[in-house]
């Protein structure tokens, strides 16, 4: 410190004075740092911090539900396909680590444009389906997991809502509107899915498939997707 005399007192700090500061703090800093790391490694050491176990895929059963979408021709010389809405359930038992069998049924229900019938614009029609097959996983970690399936069943469709509940009755039949009559028909599904694991029992699933249907006198193609959780259980 150099201190002139005379009516005014000046404080210079000299370089070593200045420095300190600067010192002080960066030993602070390097123990809060320290202890930091020590806390940290500590938690972790007792499960609080670590990361979670996520899916270890050792479990015996999987069940899945989820809503659906599906687009779909109402009959087969209708000029616009419709899409329906609905949900599924799937269940699966693995049999073995990367393969199982699985059942499936999914309800599905909306509105078709119908050829030009006074009184009749868009008419409601829903299908019940049931399936089974195979279910083979695919790639998996500890986040993440791929699926593929092929399902194979029937699907119960019902076209003459509208019909039946017409005010007063109607002589129109579904023939006259384009639509298929109540039928049974066989129905697959060829697809996968990706879930994305929330915990070691609970994932959500994303599922697209590719649906064949034979209402009509040719099999055709049409689209799904539908999204959901899955609860795993039953460990091996």
């Amino acid at each position: 410190m150099i201190t002139i005399f005379g009516p005014t007192s000046i404080f210079v700090p000299n370089q070593r004075t200045a420095k300190r500061p600067h010192h002080l703090l960066t030993a602070f800093a390097f123990s809060v740092a320290l202890f930091l790391s020590g806390a940290t490694s500590a938690l972790a050491q007792n499960g609080k911090l670590a990361p979670k176990p996520l899916a270890d895929y050792e479990n015996n059963f999987e069940v899945y539900g989820g809503l659906s979408f599906m687009n779909f021709q109402a009959g087969q010389n209708l000029p616009k396909r419709m899409n329906l809405g609905g949900g599924e359930g799937m269940g699966t038992w693995w049999l073995f680590d990367r393969l199982g069998i699985a059942a499936d049924y999914r309800i599905e229900a909306g509105t078709t444009p119908v050829l030009p019938v006074h009184g009749f614009h868009r008419v409601l029609v829903t299908q019940n389906i049931g399936m089974a097959g195979v279910q083979a996983r695919g790639p998996k970690g500890r986040y993440a997991a791929i699926d593929y399936h092929a399902l194979a069943g029937v699907s119960h469709g019902v076209f003459d809502e509208a019909i039946r509940d017409y005010p007063g009755g109607t002589s129109y039949t579904t023939a006259d509107l384009g639509l298929y009559s109540n039928r049974t028909k066989p129905f697959y599904a060829l697809g996968g899915s990706i879930d994305f694991n929330y915990s070691r029992n609970i994932a959500v699933r994303v599922q697209p498939d590719l649906i064949l249907e034979h209402f009509g006198t040719e099999l055709r193609e049409f689209v799904s997707v539908s999204g959901g959780v899955v609860y795993r259980f039953g460990h091996k």
